[in-house]
Parts: C-alpha cells; structure tokens; sequence
C-alpha cells in the first residue's frame, strides 16, 4: 500500500492515446520529491489510451486509472478524479500534454504559501502555442468573462491548476464548471490567485473543441454563473457556540 498523497494530480483524457504516456512519465518526475498520486480519468476514449495507460501501471506504482462507461465531458471527469483522489491538494491537467507539467510543483508552493483562504491558484499560459484563430477567440471570451463575473483571471481555459480539495467539492457541479473555477471559488468565500506558465505545441491527437461550439457553450455557462452569483449569500464564517 503506498503512503497518504499530500497531492492528486488529477488528468481528464479522451483520445489521447499518443500523448498520455509521456505525460504521465513527465508528471511522475515533477513531482518525484513529494507524496503524490497520479489519477488519469479516460473519458470513454475509443483508441488505445485506456491500454496504453494500463501498460504504465507497473513502472508508475502511484498511477491509478479511472474509466468512464460513457463519455461525460472535461467537467465531469476532472470531478470524478477529484472525488476518488485521497490527497487534500488537487493539481489538475489537460491530457493533450500542451501543459508542462513541471511548472505544477510551483502553483502547489504557491497554494500553501498562500494560507487557508487561498483555495486556487491557477496557471496563465504565455506565449500559447495555438492557432491565432484559437487565441483571438480566447481572448476576447476571457474578457466578457472577466467583466461580467469579475473573477480577476485572464485565462480560465488554461488545465493546469492547484487547488484544495474541500474547497472544490464545495461548488455547485455544472458541465463546463471546470471554466469557471475563480468565480465560483470567489462566490464561497476564498481567494484565488494566478501566475504565468508554459504552454506547449500538441504533438499529437486533436482538440475536442471548436470556437464554435466554445462560443455556445459559454453563453449558456455564463448566463448560469451569473445567476449562480446573484443567488449567493455567504456567512463570513461560522462559529460553534
């Protein structure tokens, strides 16, 4: 039995047979000097990716594999990751392998540094490595985002997080929800922070998304987190008495 992780990384994989290996091997030798556990959530993929994962288990002892019975979506299998993860950090990827998982260790640090309240620190991707199409999209939904929410980030759509366990289980689940982390981590109580990572080219596979259908998606989402927002009444804390 291996010893209590201090922190869960936790991958949402669909289709990335080509690219979950490496990353799972990347992760392991970032966080190679701490307790950690390394949870991929395969998303119903349809290639190789739950085999090519499978094959690692033995030279990574602290790889667990969770499986979706049906395809349900980022959301839902960054949920299901967070759920089953026995450590109280969460540090959270996407499975294409653009996030660097070495830049994950320093958002922990940073998280722990941050004290009790900072539930979330999130990663801003510089220098992104995406089609200019794809960046000018992102840019201009991460403004109405930020307006309208008021959520103090730049780049929600960036994988790469760490964030308190408790804190996330605490939020109202949605699919998307992974999207709107910092207003939702606001809207109970905590503090969020933000600091720059890198950002890779995807070596293979192919997105899941179009701006398209990004674009329709968060109209809906943000609609919901805006009601969400209006419907808060938080206690500043709670005393026993």
């Amino acid at each position: 039995m291996l010893p209590t992780p201090d922190i869960s990384v936790v991958v949402p994989v669909f289709d990335e047979e080509g690219a979950a290996p490496a990353l799972a091997r990347e992760i392991a030798t970032a966080f190679a000097s701490r307790q950690v556990e390394i949870i991929f959530v395969d998303d119903a993929s349809r290639d190789g990716t739950l085999s090519v994962l499978s094959a690692l288990k033995a030279e990574l002892p602290q790889l667990r594999i969770l499986k979706h019975r049906r395809n349900s979506g980022q959301s839902r299998a960054i949920r299901t990751g967070v759920m089953a993860a026995r450590a109280p950090v969460i540090v959270t990827l996407d499975g294409d392998g653009q996030n660097d998982p070495a830049d994950g260790p320093a958002l922990v640090d940073a998280l722990a540094a941050g004290g009790p309240d900072l539930a979330m620190v999130g990663g801003e991707r510089t220098k992104r490595q995406d089609s200019q199409a794809k960046k000018i999209a992102s840019r201009l939904g991460n403004g109405v985002r930020k307006r309208l929410l008021g959520d103090t980030a730049n780049d929600t759509g960036c994988g790469l997080k760490a964030f308190r366990r408790h804190a996330f289980l605490e939020l109202p689940y949605f699919d998307h929800i992974h999207r709107y982390l910092p207003a939702l981590m606001l809207r109970e109580g905590y503090q969020v922070a933000f600091q720059p990572v890198g950002h890779r080219h995807r070596q293979t596979g192919a997105s899941k998304y179009t701006n398209l259908g990004r674009l329709w998606a968060s109209a809906s989402d943000l609609l919901g987190v805006i009601w969400l927002q209006s419907r808060s009444r938080h206690p500043e804390g709670v005393d026993e008495v």
